[in-house]
C-alpha cells in the first residue's frame, strides 16, 4: 500500500470522472453521477491499495473487489481498462450494447476482473461477506509458520440504496458477529436517492447502525478530494483484524456536473455541453472522448510493475509451500479447478447402497450424504438459516465457524447463519465466487423465496451454490400452509441455469449431490420432504442422473397402458395407483429432475413417455405433484386441438391483441371482428381466463397457429359460451396437483384431503380412461 498522493493522483481521478461521463453518453443511457463522485475511493483502492494482477485475473491471493452499487458499473469498467485487464476503450465505447464485455450492470463473464454479478442493491456487499468468509477460512485452514500465502482483503464499494436493503442487514449483522476483519467497506454517502434527498425516506445513522452490528467504523469528510484521507481510513481498517470496517465516504454525486448533487444526475447522461464544461473543469480536452492523459498511463504502468513484482513473489512462495506441504498445495490446487475427488461419488454411491432397504425422509439422506462427502471435499462449506435440526445439515465433528476459540474456528466449516435466508444465499453466492468453495445454505423450501434475490443472481453468474430446502409441500403437515410451499417447485423450474432436484428415496437423493456437483453452469435446489416415506422399488442411482426414468415398466398385459409420472414424497403413490389398477397397464416414471430430463436424448424421452403414443390417444399420461400446475404441461412449442372424446382441455384464454401478432392475412381481419363482437369476453390489453371446454371436430394432428384460429372463427362468439385458443400441446393428459392453498393437519390427513394416495390417482385414471 502507498500513501503519498501527488498531482498525478489528481490528474489519475479526473480521468476516471471523464469516463464516467463518455460511456453513458455513448450509450445514450446509464448513470454518470456515481462514477463521477467515486473516482476518488476507486483511484486509492486500484493505485494505492489492493494487489490484483490482470495477466492472471484468477490469482489466488488476489484482492476482491465488489462495487455493490452496480448502476456505477462504469466506474468498475474504467479501472479496469486502466490497470490493465482485457478490456479495451472499444469496449467502453460499447458500454451497454448487446454482446459487448460491458453490460449495464457488472455481471461474471463479461470482462476479468468482475467478481460478482451486481445490481439489485444490497446483493454485492452481502457477497462480500461470503468472499470474507472464505479469505478468513482458507487463510485458517492451509497457512502454515513462514507461509502466509493467503493475506487478502475483501473491498467493496457501495452507496445509499446498498444499506437500505434488507439483504444487506442481515448479511452484515452476521459479518459483525463473526469479526470478518478481512471485510472493508467504502460507503458512498452523497445523501441523493432516485426520489430524491435520502431525507425522503432514509434518516438513521448509519455508523451508530453498524457500530450496533460489531463493525469498526470511520468518516471521511471530505470524499471529492481528499485522497489522503481516504488512504489513511484504509490503512487503519487493515489494522483492525478482528472486525469489518465501514469507511463513510462523504461525496457529491455528479460531482463538478450541472446537476452535482441532486437525483438528475443519478441514471440519466450529461448533455453534451454539461460533459465539455466538466471535462474544462477537470482541466481535459473538452472534446476528446474516453481521454487518458500520459500522466495517467504512466502512474497505472508503474501499479501494474509493482503488482506484478508482489505476484511473482506470491508464486515463489508457493511453489515453495508445495515443496514443504505437497499434499495441501495439491488440494488447494485442485478446489480451484473445481475439480471434484473421485471419492466424492463413490462415497454417495456407498450411501445409497447402506440406505437403500429403510424408510426415511428425503431430508434424512440428505445429512447422510452431506456426511459421506465432508471429508473428501474440504471445500464443501455451508449450514442453514437458524433450522440445523430440521434441515439435517449438521456436519458431524465440524465446530462452527466462529473466531471464538470456545466454539469453533474460522478453519471449521459449519456456518450458523441465524433467521436470515436471504443474507445466507447471498452469502453462498460470494463464498462460490471466491472460487474454491462448494458452499450449501439451507431453510424451509417456502422460504427460498425470502432469499430470491440472491437465487436468482446465483442462476444468472452461474454460481454452483446448493439451497438445501427441506418440508417441501403440503406433506410438512401441522405447520399449515404458511409454511406449505406450493407455487416454490414450479417458480425454482422456471429459473434459467438452475436444477430444480425432488428425489423420492436413497438412490435419487445419492443422483441428487452427484447432478449439482456435476452441474457447472448454476445453482441446484434441493427439494426434501420431511416424514419417512418408504424406498422404491426400482429406483437406481444411475438412471436418475437423466433426471427421468422409468420405476416400474408395463407388464405388457394388453390392457390400456397408463404412464404416471411423479417425483418426491408423491412417487410412493404412483407406484401404490399401479398396484390398485388392475384392469390396466401402468408405467411408474420418476421425474426427478426435470431440466436434466429435457437434456436427453429425443429418442430417450419418447422412449420413457411415449408422446407418439399418447397423441395417437395409445397411451394415457398422467401427472402427480403436490405442487402448484403451472408449468407442469411444458410447452413443445405446437398447436394443437383434440377431439372432446380424446381429452377435454380447460383453456386459459390469453389476450387477444397480443395473440394478433402471430396471425396473418384474413385470419387477422377475421380476429380483428371476434374484437369487436365480443366485448364481454375479449380484454384488448389484458388476458382474461375463462373455464371452457369446447370440441372442434378435427384431427388429433398438431394445426398450425392460422389453421387453428381458422377453424376456430368460423363460430360466432355467440354460440361457444366462451373462447377457446392457443392450447400448447401437452405431455400429460390429467395433472393431479395443488389447485390453492394447503391446511393445517396431520400429515396422512393432509395427503388425503389433497387427493395424493394411490386411492385417487387410480380413480383419476380411470375418470380419464372412460
Amino acid at each position: 500500500m502507498t500513501e503519498t498522493i501527488t498531482h498525478q493522483d489528481e490528474v489519475c481521478v479526473n480521468t476516471i470522472r471523464a469516463f464516467g461521463a463518455d460511456a453513458p453518453a455513448a450509450a445514450k443511457s446509464g448513470h454518470p453521477g456515481a462514477p463521477i463522485g467515486c473516482a476518488p475511493m476507486a483511484h486509492c483502492l486500484f493505485g494505492h491499495v489492493m494487489k490484483y494482477y490482470p495477466k492472471d485475473p484468477r490469482w489466488f491471493n488476489r484482492d476482491r473487489f465488489v462495487l455493490s452499487n452496480g448502476h456505477a458499473c462504469v466506474l468498475q469498467y474504467t479501472m479496469l481498462h486502466l490497470t490493465g485487464y482485457d478490456l479495451s476503450i472499444n469496449d467502453l465505447k460499447k458500454f451497454r450494447k448487446l454482446d459487448s464485455k460491458t453490460p449495464g450492470h457488472p455481471e461474471v463473464g463479461h470482462a476479468p476482473g468482475i467478481e460478482v454479478t451486481t445490481g439489485p442493491l444490497g446483493q454485492g456487499i452481502s457477497n462480500c461477506v461470503g468472499l470474507a468468509i472464505g479469505a478468513h477460512h482458507i487463510a485458517a485452514k492451509y497457512n502454515k509458520p513462514n507461509f502466509n500465502i493467503f493475506n487478502n482483503f475483501i473491498f467493496c464499494i457501495c452507496g445509499d440504496g446498498c444499506l437500505q436493503e434488507g439483504v444487506a442487514s442481515e448479511a452484515c449483522s452476521l459479518a459483525g458477529h463473526l469479526g470478518l476483519g478481512r471485510l472493508i467497506v467504502l460507503y458512498d454517502s452523497n445523501n441523493v436517492t432516485i426520489d430524491g434527498d435520502t431525507s425522503l425516506s432514509f434518516t438513521e445513522n448509519v455508523i451508530q447502525r453498524f457500530n450496533a452490528y460489531g463493525w469498526h467504523t470511520q468518516t471521511v469528510k471530505e470524499g471529492d478530494r481528499d485522497l489522503s484521507a481516504i488512504l489513511q481510513a484504509i490503512k487503519k481498517a487493515k489494522a483492525v483484524t478482528d472486525k469489518p470496517s465501514l469507511i463513510e465516504i462523504k461525496t457529491t454525486i455528479g460531482w463538478g456536473s450541472q446537476n452535482e448533487g441532486t437525483e438528475k444526475v443519478h441514471g440519466a447522461p450529461l448533455s453534451a455541453d454539461d460533459i465539455k464544461q466538466l471535462k474544462a473543469k477537470l482541466g481535459l480536452n473538452p472534446n476528446e472522448a474516453f481521454q487518458v492523459p500520459e500522466e495517467t498511463r504512466r502512474f497505472y504502468a508503474d501499479v501494474a510493475a509493482r503488482n506484478k513484482a508482489e505476484y511473482e513473489a506470491w508464486q515463489s512462495l508457493f511453489s515453495k509451500y508445495g515443496e514443504a506441504y505437497p499434499d495441501e498445495k495439491r488440494e488447494i490446487e485442485r478446489m480451484f479447478s473445481r475439480e471434484v475427488d473421485e471419492k466424492v461419488e463413490v462415497a454417495l454411491h456407498d450411501m445409497a447402497k447402506a440406505a437403500a432397504d429403510t424408510p426415511a425422509s428425503t431430508r434424512v439422506l440428505s445429512g447422510k450424504a452431506l456426511n459421506a462427502i465432508k471429508d473428501f471435499m474440504p471445500e464443501l462449506i455451508g449450514g442453514s438459516a437458524d433450522l440445523t435440526t430440521s434441515n439435517e445439515t449438521r456436519l458431524k465433528g465440524e465446530a462452527p465457524f466462529s473466531p471464538v476459540a470456545k466454539v469453533g474456528s474460522y478453519a471449521d466449516r459449519y456456518i450458523h447463519f441465524g433467521v436470515r435466508e436471504h443474507g445466507m444465499a447471498a452469502i453462498c453466492n460470494g463464498l462460490y465466487a471466491y472460487g474454491c468453495f462448494r458452499p450449501f445454505g439451507a431453510t424451509f423450501l417456502n422460504f427460498v423465496t425470502y432469499a430470491w434475490g440472491a437465487v436468482r443472481l446465483a442462476a444468472l453468474s452461474k454460481l454452483g451454490c446448493l439451497f438445501i430446502a427441506t418440508h417441501d409441500s403440503i406433506e410438512l403437515g401441522e405447520d399449515g400452509p404458511t409454511h406449505q410451499a406450493v407455487e416454490v417447485i414450479p417458480l425454482c423450474r422456471a429459473l434459467p441455469n438452475m436444477l430444480c432436484v425432488r428425489p423420492a428415496d436413497a438412490n435419487e437423493v445419492a443422483a441428487a449431490y452427484m447432478l449439482w456437483l456435476r452441474h457447472s453452469t448454476g445453482p441446484t435446489v434441493m427439494c426434501l420432504c420431511r416424514g419417512s416415506i418408504p424406498p422404491i422399488a426400482g429406483s437406481s442411482v444411475e438412471k436418475a442422473l437423466k433426471g427421468g426414468y422409468v420405476v416400474s415398466d408395463f407388464s405388457k398385459s394388453g390392457a390400456p397402458q397408463v404412464i404416471i409420472a411423479g417425483c418426491g414424497s408423491e412417487l410412493q403413490f404412483c407406484v401404490e395407483a399401479k398396484q390398485l389398477l388392475t384392469n390396466c397397464d401402468v408405467r411408474v416414471v420418476s421425474l426427478m429432475c426435470w431440466d436434466t430430463f429435457e437434456k436427453q436424448s429425443e429418442a430417450y424421452k419418447e422412449e420413457v413417455l411415449m408422446q407418439k403414443e399418447r397423441k395417437q390417444g395409445k397411451v394415457l399420461c398422467v401427472y402427480v405433484e403436490a405442487a402448484g400446475t403451472l408449468g407442469a404441461s411444458r410447452n413443445r412449442g405446437i398447436m394443437s386441438v383434440v377431439q372432446l372424446e380424446q381429452l377435454l382441455l380447460l383453456i386459459r384464454v390469453l389476450s387477444f391483441s397480443k395473440l394478433s401478432t402471430v396471425l396473418e392475412g384474413d385470419t387477422q381481419r377475421q380476429l380483428r371482428e371476434w374484437q369487436e363482437r365480443t366485448p364481454r369476453y375479449i380484454g384488448r390489453h389484458r388476458a382474461q381466463q375463462f373455464q371452457t371446454y369446447i370440441a372442434i371436430r378435427t384431427t388429433p394432428e398438431p394445426l398450425s397457429p392460422r389453421s387453428c384460429f381458422g377453424r376456430l372463427l368460423k363460430f360466432p362468439p355467440e354460440a361457444l359460451n366462451g373462447i377457446l385458443c392457443y392450447c400448447w400441446e401437452k405431455f400429460f393428459d390429467v395433472h393431479i396437483g395443488m389447485k390453492g392453498f394447503g391446511a393445517s393437519a396431520p400429515r396422512a390427513d393432509i395427503w388425503k384431503a389433497f387427493g395424493f394416495t394411490g386411492e385417487n390417482i387410480a380413480k383419476k385414471v380411470k375418470e380419464a380412461l372412460k
